[in-house]
């Protein structure tokens, strides 16, 4: 995001209505005048803040994204996954499931949204991943020549695309609960 003069609050709103636009008509159909008509701004406000549609739309996942990696540190990878796990709220999974479906098409038709796609959202909860899990490593939960290390993104972004596909139902904390245990830690030696 630029030089923000807009409130918590406000940025918020906005948030709030680039994803209900999202939901309501696809990345491809979102505009900036569509944004601005629905926040009451003025498009102007918007490129000061953001780029283009690509960043607004990455930052509007980033910044409404419950459950996250980067502040979980409990003193134990189990820990640290059960909390990972314990703040998925199931309807906000599903919400942001059909999201990443209707993005993921508009990823392969937009390098700009891919790339902003992976800064601010994909890259930041990698790094949280893998912060997690050298601390696992330097407490001895996980052997550091783990073949699986290298995966546990993969594995972990497996479960929310497989479940989808697979069974026609969203990821919800009681299947990322099960995945993680007969899947994750598995791989993981732990």
């Amino acid at each position: 995001m630029g030089r923000s003069r807009l409130t918590p609050e406000r940025a918020a709103e906005l948030y709030g209505a680039v994803l209900d636009l999202l939901r309501e008509v696809g990345y491809d159909a979102l505009t900036m005048d569509a944004v601005a008509a629905r926040t009451h701004a003025s498009k102007a406000t918007l490129y000061r803040q953001w780029q283009g549609k690509p960043e607004l739309v990455a930052t509007a996942l980033r910044q409404t994204k419950p459950v996250t990696t980067q502040d979980i540190d409990t003193g134990s990878v189990r820990g640290d996954f059960a909390e990972w796990v314990r703040r998925a709220d199931d309807r906000q999974l599903a919400r942001d499931s059909a999201l990443m479906r209707g993005l993921g098409q508009a990823v392969h038709r937009n390098p700009d949204l891919h790339q902003a796609l992976r800064e601010v959202l994909f890259d930041p909860e990698v790094t949280g991943l893998r912060a997690m899990l050298r601390r696992g490593i330097d407490r001895g939960e996980i052997a550091p020549d783990r073949p699986a290390l290298e995966f546990a993104p993969h594995l972990l972004t497996g479960a929310f695309l497989a479940r989808q596909l697979i069974e026609g139902r969203s990821a919800d904390a009681a299947f990322l609960s099960a995945y993680v245990d007969a899947v994750v830690f598995p791989a993981l030696g732990v």
